[in-house]
């Protein structure tokens, strides 16, 4: 076992009950506290870790860290070090802030190590090299079939024996609580064969999670599925926002490109494969069997419950979706083995995301586009309103969590609130 998953540590930090982060969580992030520069920093209850600061004290004295790692914008460099030295890092943490350990003297030091958090301000956690977004459930694949294509023959041919993907644009996905603006783009109107320009109508979200690489390839390397875990450092919530009117008009025959890149949100921590280690389940049976590149051995799904609340700018939020990461058809390590077969080179920063997560009933589908199956079925806000999509000023919040032998680890929220579109100048 790894040290810090033990359920029975307690900490001596207050760690409210249902707290995202217990002291077998220590999640990794980037921070500014109190307006300082950005640094590396850990989570406990609700105290922000300043793991520069912690360093700087000499409690990682033997695990040969440089001053620097710890101050730094991004994870990048700290991911790089390997498995090895970030779980030493994390297991550290683990002794430093356990009640029964009597070997440190962080409590005489806390002052200078913990942080409220709503003293600290959470930026993006890495600096992404690339992006991929999949779409590997097997419900919100079979969903979208029957609404555009037919009915009977929902999935395409290619689906169920390979991960499909598409690349995708790093440079617009955020840290949680950034704004996403509306936006604008060609759309093809109902029973119209020409286009119309405009802001879009159709604003959704999707539900899905994030997986982080730690360990790069040099090109024409390959990465199989037993080898895959060594290579992901772990994973965040993510909102892929969609515009579905752009979407529909453009993705035949090349897939999203404006529909999709306007912006991604992505939650400020990520959270260890060492620390979901315990909550690992058996996916789907996959039928028909797959390529031997594709096969693998064990549990490689995650138990993760996950939550979409529409938060309008006034009155009372609702919870919209309740899904599992453990419904996908397609696991993360299969979708490493086929994003790499073919020799493409990955790098420590790369983001590649689940797709939407969508479960068997309707209170599991992961986007508006299926709750509210294309608008047909609007859903009922508490103060009276209906939503078909995401209006101007809502914010859509995304949360998630593990519960297993009294531990609960969380990923945080990853939210962003829905502002208009610029408004323009008319040319003459």
């Amino acid at each position: 076992m790894i040290r810090a998953n033990n359920p029975k540590i307690k900490s001596w930090v207050d760690v409210p009950e249902g707290s995202d982060f217990p002291i077998q969580n220590l999640p990794f992030g980037i921070c500014k506290i109190n307006n300082s520069e950005p640094r590396v920093c850990s989570a406990i209850g609700d105290y922000i870790i300043d793991l520069a600061k912690v360093n700087d004290l000499a409690y990682f004295a033997d695990l040969g860290l440089s001053r620097d790692i710890f101050y730094n914008e991004y994870l990048n460099d700290f991911m790089a070090l390997g498995k090895g030295v970030t779980r030493a890092v994390r297991n550290r943490l683990s002794e430093i802030f356990d009640a029964d350990e009597t070997k440190w003297n962080s409590r005489e030091l806390q002052q200078y190590i913990l942080h409220k958090k709503e003293n600290v301000e959470m930026l993006l956690p890495i600096k992404i090299t690339d992006y991929t977004d999949f779409y590997s459930s097997i419900e919100h694949a079979t969903n979208v079939g029957k609404m555009f294509r037919d009915p009977e023959n929902a999935l395409l041919p290619n689906w169920k024996h390979l991960p499909v993907g598409y690349h995708g644009r790093a440079s617009s996905i955020v840290v949680s609580g950034t704004p996403i603006r509306r936006p604008k783009g060609q759309q093809i109107p109902n029973d119209s064969k020409q286009p119309v320009y405009g802001a879009s109508r159709l604003l959704d979200f999707e539900l899905e999670m994030g997986f982080v690489i730690g360990k790069k390839t040099e090109l024409g390397d390959t990465v199989s599925t037993q080898e895959a875990e060594d290579y992901i450092f772990g994973l965040s919530l993510f909102n892929d926002w969609s515009a579905r009117d752009i979407q529909k008009w453009e993705y035949v025959p090349l897939g999203p490109f404006l529909g999709k890149s306007f912006g991604s949100t992505l939650a400020p921590w990520i959270i260890t494969l060492d620390a979901l280690e315990p909550f690992k389940v058996a996916g789907p049976v996959q039928d028909p069997p797959v390529l031997p590149y594709l096969e693998y051995e064990g549990e490689k799904n995650y138990d993760v419950n996950l939550e979409v609340i529409i938060q309008p700018e006034e009155g009372e939020g609702k919870v919209v979706c309740n899904s599992n990461f453990k419904y996908m058809y397609w696991n993360m390590y299969q979708q490493l083995a086929h994003h790499t077969v073919n020799g493409c080179n990955i790098n420590v920063g790369d983001l590649y995301a689940s797709g939407t997560i969508s479960g068997k009933t309707p209170d599991s589908y992961g986007s508006m586009l299926e709750i509210t199956w294309r608008g047909t079925k609007p859903i009922q806000m508490p103060d009276g309103s209906e939503r078909k999509f995401i209006a101007d000023g809502d914010t859509v919040i995304l949360r998630g969590w593990c519960e297993k032998d009294g531990v609960r680890i969380g990923f945080g929220e990853a939210s962003g609130k829905v502002i208009p579109a610029h408004v323009e100048h008319l040319i003459a």
